[in-house]
């Protein structure tokens, strides 16, 4: 697939949404926003999670350039082919406009880039979803590299960025790939919403959610 002009590092110059914070930590290394339609393909309603792997992978070629990893991001039938070849999903899924969450995330961007996964669950509810900001912390320092999040109640794929955290609790930085449209600068995809931060507690505290964080380091 061809890259297309897109946005790239969409984070940068938003300012933080605290002022002084306990902690504060985010994606390093440079990615592209992905988001419905980018490539030319009409995939809104449906598309969300491809796009946010295809985030996810522009991260890995972007800050991998010497190494097997040095692949655009797969294209969203290369996405569904990929996953009929593994045998996660019959031959029926490939040319659909199926959803896919944060485990089929994990299978390809294994089988792309050679890079597992670590999946966490969250039950859901407000002390449960605050426990998961210092596994975030700890993958930004660690990893750096963009994480996805779905749910069940919640099914909107979400990209996460970073995350921000004080005395009342926790931001996360949220790059949104439901944004459909002619490609906008980073200063517009702020001022518009589609990459902000969002305080842990506004959101679905009934629903589940469940995380995946690229380990990005090659694989024994």
């Amino acid at each position: 697939m061809e890259i297309p002009t897109l946005s790239k590092n969409v984070h940068i110059g938003l300012l933080r949404p605290l002022v002084n914070p306990l902690k504060c930590t985010v994606v390093t290394g440079d990615y592209l926003y992905f988001h419905y339609g980018c490539d030319g393909q009409d995939d809104k309603g449906w598309g969300c999670g491809y796009r946010t792997i295809q985030t996810m992978a522009s991260w890995i070629s972007h800050n991998f350039p010497l190494t097997d990893k040095n692949r655009p991001p797969p294209s969203l039938p290369e996405i569904q082919q990929a996953l009929v070849a593994m045998g996660d999903k019959p031959s029926s899924f490939s040319c659909s406009r199926e959803w896919i969450g944060t485990f089929e995330a994990s299978l390809v961007i294994d089988y792309f880039y050679d890079v597992p996964c670590k999946l966490v669950h969250v039950r859901g509810g407000g002390v449960q979803l605050e426990q998961v900001a210092e596994e975030l912390h700890q993958h930004f320092e660690k990893h750096g590299s963009p994480v996805m999040m779905g749910g069940d109640r919640d099914n909107a794929s979400k990209g996460i960025l970073g995350v921000c955290t004080g005395d009342k609790g926790s931001y996360l930085l949220i790059a949104d790939p439901h944004y459909c449209g002619c490609q906008l600068e980073r200063t517009e995809l702020q001022r518009q919403g589609w990459v902000a931060w969002k305080k842990v507690s506004t959101l679905d505290q009934s629903s589940f959610y469940n995380l995946c964080l690229p380990q990005t380091v090659r694989k024994k």
